[in-house]
This record gives C-alpha cells, structure tokens and sequence, in this order.
C-alpha cells in the first residue's frame, strides 16, 4: 500500500504545482475528492454528515494532508451510527480511560482503504486536476481575444503549426492565419493576435493569427505612443496579408500629425512593423468625414481629378488622367480593393476622356481645312486643334479676320475629330 500512498502524495504535489489557480478553487477540489472517497468508505450519502464527523486537513504547501475521525463515545448497546457513534468497547481498544459521552479523534489512514480505492481516488484526483488545467487555459485566453502571444514554434505541419506559451500551453497558427511569406521552424520565435478560444472535445483550442487587421493594430499600439495613450485613434484597418494594408487615423490633438506620429521619424516607428509582418507596405492614411477627400486619400499615391458619389449604392466614380491609372488600382488590383474597403465606397476607376485624347496639330487638317485659314489661326498662337477649342467663337471673332460661317465650320471639323 505504501507505493499507492507514494502515488497519490505525487499526484496531490503535482496538484499544487498548478500556475495561476486560487486557493480557494485548489482547496475546494481537493476536499470534493477526499469527501467522496469517505463517502464511499462508510456509506454516507450526505455532506453534512462527512462535515461534522470527519477533518480533512490539506496542506497545500508541503503537498500532503490528513483526515481525522471524530466520533462520541456510547454504551455498546446504544451504537446507532457508526459515522458519528463509537462504542465504548471499540473507544477502549484505543485508549483505557475513554468514558461514555466523550468525544474520540482517531486519524484516517490511507492504508485502511482498499488498493482499488486508492487507485479510483488518484484517478479521480488526477482528472481533476487535467480538467482545471484545461479550464484554467481556456479562461486565460479567453480574456485575451485581441490581444498579442508570443511563443515557441514546437512543431511544423502541413495545414497548421503548434505554438508554446512561456507556460507550455498549446496554441494553434493555422496556415490561412500565416502570412503568405511566412516561414517557420521548430524553435523559431512567433507573434500572432489570439482570434478565437474554444473547447473541441473538451479540449481548449486557442487559435492565434496573424493575418487579422487587429494583429496590425496592436503593432501599431506597441510601436507608436501616441495611439497606446489614446491621442491617435485608429478608426479602420484593412489588410492583403504580405501585400499592403491601409490604416486610417485620426487625433483630436490639433497640434498632432497622426500620419507622421505613426510613421515615425524616417520611418522609424513604422519599419519594424513592416519586418513583423513580412514587408508588407502599409499606407497611413488622414481620416476624414469628408467622403471624396477620404477617397482621394485612400487612392495614394494616384492623383484624382474628380470624384462623383452615388450615396443610394455607396459607389464612387473616380476620375483620373491616364498616367494615374495604374497606380491607383495597383498591383493585382490590389490597392483600389483595399480603398474600397476602408472608405466604404465601391470604387470605379475612369480616365479623365479630354485628357486622355491627343491633341491634334492644325496641319493634319489640310484636307478639310483652307491653309490660310489655318494661317489665320496660327497667328494668334492656336497651332492645335483643342487650343482652337478652348476659345469661343465669339473670342475667335475678335481675334482674327474670319467670318462666323468659316469659323463654326472649323470648329465642327475639329470637334467630329474627338468624337
């Protein structure tokens, strides 16, 4: 019986190892189990009978503990429980000069129960301890969905990676919660945001991520001052993990730059930022209630020339000159998708059309158009036909000797040109 005490000291040592568990839940359970293995021994049924008659000492810091029976001394003809009663002949076996109606305290040994009894209650002891274990994991992160984990990569998968807490806790890095570019090796050091906590198979599954647009924000929080003290807000963040990710701020500080607190002296705050998630390019952008000046914004580095707001369907018509075009959808589309996404606007790109179209010099027009009337047009410095165009005919009178008929007549050629 000793290697059975041995073990279930062991377990109960193990027990009061537990990090992050209170006293008071340590000592509740410990005393369930003891309880229900009295229960057991002498056939009781009810707590309040296991309170009153019996002590169960723990002591949590040397990892042991001790039970007490406590019982009133009765004539050998008046024993009705045996819980709380003890007869006088029994009280005798113990000590000489016990007399009726005093109280005997005898201490429960381990040995006097069963090798299976043992077992069942290491067992018991055991489980419970693995259930608040897994309780205790699950609560701790439960409080901390949103915010920062670093640990230890222990093993690499093909669709996931195992993570451990400084504590040995398991947390799990799914591949679509990866970087595209990320890669990773047993020992390796990673951050991620913890996105989601539950319990599969009464086992806590902690998921952590680093693709989520909080991951961003809690760098940015880290990384800039100003934002961790409130002075900065961030009002949105959206993301294509490795790509480029988009994060309006704003501050009500008049004397502070949002944009600039955020990208730091020669980028200097921002630069580690973009090393943790892969250089991935991040435009800050200046938030602004003013819907077209936040577009504007959120196109960078394109330059728009105007903007027209269709409120009912939340799309937006942008127009821009040609050489913008590009730059403002962006890699893969890439960049309009994420202005789309932090302006709340579905966004169409257009070319500006008169600016697109080329100018067309006068000389191409000598089959349809007099030479010296062209002459006439030169000399007052129209050589093109949109510099033609931008005058009107009441200006192109007074500037030169054509007659109105020839002049409308021009300017009807020119224009079917652009048409």
């Amino acid at each position: 019986m000793k290697i059975e005490h041995q073990n279930l000291i062991d377990t109960f040592s193990e027990f009061k190892e537990l990090k992050n568990i209170n006293r008071p839940t340590m000592m509740h359970i410990l005393e369930d189990v003891f309880r229900s293995m009295l229960k057991r021994k002498f056939n009781i049924e009810e707590d309040e009978e296991i309170q009153s008659s019996f002590d169960i000492i723990i002591n949590i810091d040397k990892g042991d503990f001790e039970i007490w029976h406590n019982r009133e001394v009765v004539a050998d003809d008046e024993l009705e429980s045996t819980t709380h009663q003890i007869s006088l002949s029994e009280a005798k076996k113990i000590a000489d000069d016990y007399e009726i109606g005093e109280d005997v305290t005898n201490e429960v040994k381990l040995e006097d129960f069963g090798r299976r009894e043992v077992l069942s209650i290491r067992q018991n002891l055991i489980s419970r301890i693995m259930d608040l274990e897994k309780n205790n994991v699950y609560n701790k992160y439960k409080d901390q969905i949103g915010e920062i984990v670093t640990g230890e990569v222990y093993q690499v998968w093909k669709k996931e990676i195992l993570v451990l807490d400084d504590e040995g806790n398991e947390l799990i890095l799914p591949k679509n919660e990866q970087i595209p570019s990320d890669y990773f090796r047993k020992g390796d050091s990673v951050r991620g945001v913890v996105a989601r906590v539950e319990m599969k198979n009464n086992n806590p599954l902690v998921v952590i991520s680093r693709t989520s647009p909080v991951f961003l924000e809690r760098l940015f929080e880290l990384e800039v001052p100003e934002i961790f003290d409130g002075l900065i807000i961030i009002k949105k963040i959206v993301r294509s993990p490795g790509e480029k990710a988009k994060i309006a701020v704003e501050s009500y500080d008049e004397r502070i730059d949002p944009v600039g607190a955020c990208v730091g002296m020669k980028g200097s705050r921002i630069h580690g930022i973009v090393r943790e998630l892969r250089n991935e390019n991040i435009d800050v952008i200046n938030f602004t209630s003013n819907p077209q000046l936040f577009i504007q914004r959120s196109l960078n580095p394109a330059h728009i020339t105007s903007v027209v707001i269709n409120e009912e369907d939340k799309s937006a018509d942008v127009f821009m000159q040609p050489d913008q075009v590009s730059l403002a959808i962006g890699k893969g589309g890439v960049n309009i998708k994420l202005a789309s996404q932090i302006t709340g606007y579905n966004l169409d790109v257009y070319r500006d059309n008169i600016e697109e179209e080329e100018d067309v010099n006068l000389e191409e027009f000598s089959d349809e158009i007099d030479a010296w009337v062209i002459d006439e047009f030169k000399k007052i410095g129209c050589d093109t036909a949109k510099s033609v165009l931008k005058l009107t005919t009441d200006d192109l009178i007074k500037r030169t000797d054509l007659e109105e008929e020839t002049i409308e007549d021009t300017i009807k050629i020119l224009k079917s040109e652009f048409e």
